[in-house]
């Protein structure tokens, strides 16, 4: 039986370098509110979102224009029982050039449907990626979260509760 992780899919007319870089800019496609190294291997930042989301993120994995791998070292939700939840995770960015554009595939290692927080986490890596990082690579401009500017309907509502 195939593994039942996360993925989410993205393509891009620009160089598997382009889209590296982009991915490495975390700010720029994910949460301007990003402290830490998000561009050196074994670089740690945090993440968080009001106080809905907060977690620590390694890089312990970097192949230029092809690979970036995060451990989830520390996570806390407000709105699921298991507020560790992505704790000992991996987020995986497999960069592969294809007919002349660039595949970019995230896997969520440990983001199953089976957990609780599944369907807001994968609607929202979907949003981060399809949108925002795709816009960074193609456009120049992500839609990164930032100071009271939810990203996605689900944040909203998990930002009311």
């Amino acid at each position: 039986m195939g593994t039942q992780d996360f993925t989410v899919t993205t393509s891009v007319e620009q160089t598997p370098m382009d889209a590296y870089n982009a991915i490495n800019n975390v700010r720029g496609w994910w949460s301007e509110e990003i402290e830490g190294d998000t561009d050196k291997l074994n670089g740690i930042f945090d993440y968080h979102y009001e106080d809905v989301h907060r977690c620590k993120i390694e890089v312990i994995e970097m192949i230029p224009g092809n690979k970036i791998v995060w451990r989830v070292l520390e996570n806390y939700f407000k709105f699921t029982e298991d507020e560790k939840g992505w704790t000992g995770t991996t987020i995986v960015f497999d960069i592969t050039a294809n007919d002349g554009k660039t595949l970019i595939r995230m896997t969520h290692h440990g983001l199953v449907p089976a957990y609780e927080c599944f369907n807001i986490c994968s609607d929202s890596w979907t949003n981060y990626i399809q949108k925002s990082l795709h816009n960074l690579i193609t456009k120049g401009k992500g839609k990164p979260d930032g100071k009271d500017k939810p990203q996605t309907e689900n944040e909203k509502n998990l930002a009311t509760k």
